[in-house]
């Protein structure tokens, strides 16, 4: 079984960091995606899709990423449902595994951080120790 996915998108406001009642890192958010084709005399239309992101990546979105934020997300998609007034309703979210920079450094936010130009390594759980200086070319075995 495959359940893979991943967006790249605007924030549509600035996440927030909770704590579950065990004092795990969480984070919801809405991303905007923009769809790929547009009818002809139309406006192009997009798509808000709901992240869930835990832990040290929670903890990495919140500090780095703010509304208007271009961002990627790799993850899965968990389905729930619930009953609001008789009526049952389902809903849909990605649980990101990953996030990546994806905007250039002028589009910095409105917390002052500076956007990549370069994607996050994809190794990376949105751990800050992922993004210790690399290598000099002279240090590699090969």
């Amino acid at each position: 079984m495959l359940n893979c996915a991943v967006i790249m998108g605007r924030l549509t406001a600035d996440p927030e960091l909770r704590q579950t009642p065990s004092g795990v890192a969480v984070t919801r958010f809405s991303v905007a995606v923009d769809r790929g084709y547009v009818k002809a005399g139309e406006e192009r239309k997009a798509d808000f899709i709901n992240v869930v992101c835990w832990r040290q990546t929670a903890e990495f979105v919140t500090r780095y990423f703010s509304k208007g934020s271009m961002i990627a997300v790799q993850g899965s998609i968990q389905t729930g449902s619930y009953e609001k007034d008789g009526v049952k309703r389902s809903t849909f979210e990605i649980v990101a595994d990953n996030v990546s920079f994806c905007g250039s450094k002028s589009e910095s936010g409105s917390n002052g951080a500076p956007r990549a130009t370069e994607t996050a390594p994809s190794f990376s759980n949105g751990n800050v120790d992922d993004f210790s200086a690399l290598a000099d070319d002279d240090d590699l075995p090969f």
